[in-house]
């Protein structure tokens, strides 16, 4: 076997298809975001505006989380130490699951490296948990939970992207008396859409099914306290399982659950992937704690983001972009061809100093790949007429189509 040549060859078909990914090499500067430093191939440092970043409340540079962050680096130094059972369990954790448990209006909540690993640990564990479990999940669940439920080695079904009636057909279909779980999201991050929460936990109720939600890209943005679109519904109280991220919304890193305490008890107890995985640091732990604590009572900052994600969008749509449009704060431009994609993005970039990366197979199907324009409370409307400039003239040069504004 010819590893080198076989591991060429699949770099290779990547090349040919368009969607090889690069990484550019990117320098934050504190106070300054969404206003970056990019190192480009010569080596040359350029000014850029990074319009794709997760910081979607720009709360990584704010000040009460890296007062936090600094205080708890000052008091403790880096590292955890260990994993939660072998010295990495300090204070600063116990303090953030407590803010979050608070958040979501559950009894316990339990902290992970980050949301996949929360995802990937939880679905797997839940079927050792509960003999012969069902677990249904939504076709376009992220990756994580996709994962962690083919880990968990349980019967599993697959109902189509938000269909009620079908997910009714697969309850019906299942035995009485067996555990079941019902897996999905509140918004999934590509498209920008909603779950159907409120029908789902219906039909869990009428079925004597759990419910599991990821709200990754929702905390810290919906909600008056900003616990996500549960909690916009008054509907956190009928959910099971909620995951979320401190690494978007919040600015920080790591993921977590927020559940009943017997089952946070039962998944630490029980999940490989917690036991034997060392703890998020101190610091970390505290600077996300400010973060949650903050953003409880910060409406300003959330109405503002999605004040700038609405105008981004009506100016896209008035050049006749293809904007997908399901009124959450993503801003997915359909372009609908990998080469072109990347082209587009590569010549935002070193033209005029935009970074938006292409998002290509297998992160959505073939035929549909996307920029994703993620607007921040940070990004002002000089920012955004540069962009809106940008996106007209070069849709142009890629003769992609527009939208007739005629009719």
């Amino acid at each position: 076997m010819d590893y080198n040549a076989a591991t060429d060859a699949a770099i290779a078909k990547l090349h040919e298809e368009g969607r090889y990914r690069t990484f550019i090499n990117i320098k934050r500067e504190k106070g300054q975001f969404p206003h970056a430093v990019w190192t480009d191939e010569q080596g040359v440092d350029r000014d850029i505006t990074v319009w794709c970043g997760n910081d979607y409340m720009g709360m990584g540079q704010h000040p009460v989380v890296l007062n936090a962050m600094h205080d708890a680096l000052d008091a403790t130094g880096a590292g955890s130490g260990g994993t939660r059972n072998i010295s990495g369990t300090t204070v600063y954790h116990n303090e953030l699951e407590a803010e979050l448990a608070d958040l979501h209006g559950k009894e316990s909540a339990l902290v992970f490296t980050s949301a996949y690993i929360a995802n990937d640990a939880t679905l797997s564990t839940l079927p050792l948990l509960f003999k012969d479990m069902v677990i249904i999940s939504d076709e376009l669940n992220h990756a994580s939970m996709i994962q962690g439920i083919r880990h968990g080695n349980c019967e599993k079904h697959i109902f189509r992207h938000n269909d009620v009636a079908h997910l009714r057909e697969i309850l019906e279909g299942i035995e009485k008396g067996r555990p079941i779980l019902i897996a999905f999201e509140s918004i999934y991050s590509m498209d920008g859409d909603f779950g159907p929460i409120e029908d789902i936990c219906d039909l869990a109720d009428e079925f004597g099914a759990m419910t599991y939600i990821d709200e990754v890209h929702a905390v810290g943005m919906y909600g008056p306290r900003g616990a996500g679109v549960a909690e916009r519904d008054n509907l956190m109280g009928r959910i099971d399982i909620i995951n979320g991220t401190l690494a978007k919304a919040y600015g920080v890193m790591g993921g977590y659950i927020a559940t009943s305490a017997r089952l946070v008890d039962a998944i630490r107890s029980y999940a490989p992937a917690f036991i034997f995985t060392t703890s998020i640091p101190p610091a970390v732990a505290a600077g996300a704690t400010a973060s949650v604590r903050h953003l409880k009572g910060d409406q300003g900052l959330r109405d503002l983001q999605q004040q700038h994600a609405k105008v981004l969008k009506l100016r896209l749509k008035g050049l006749g972009l293809p904007i997908i449009d399901h009124g959450s704060h993503i801003v997915p431009v359909h372009v609908g061809d990998p080469v072109k994609c990347k082209n587009l993005s590569d010549m935002l970039l070193m033209e005029h100093g935009i970074y938006v990366q292409p998002i290509n197979f297998p992160t959505v199907p073939r035929g549909t790949e996307r920029l994703r324009f993620t607007p921040s409370p940070v990004h002002n409307p000089k920012m955004m007429d540069h962009l809106v400039d940008a996106m007209d003239k070069l849709w142009g040069q890629c003769a992609l189509n527009r939208a007739d504004l005629t009719g």
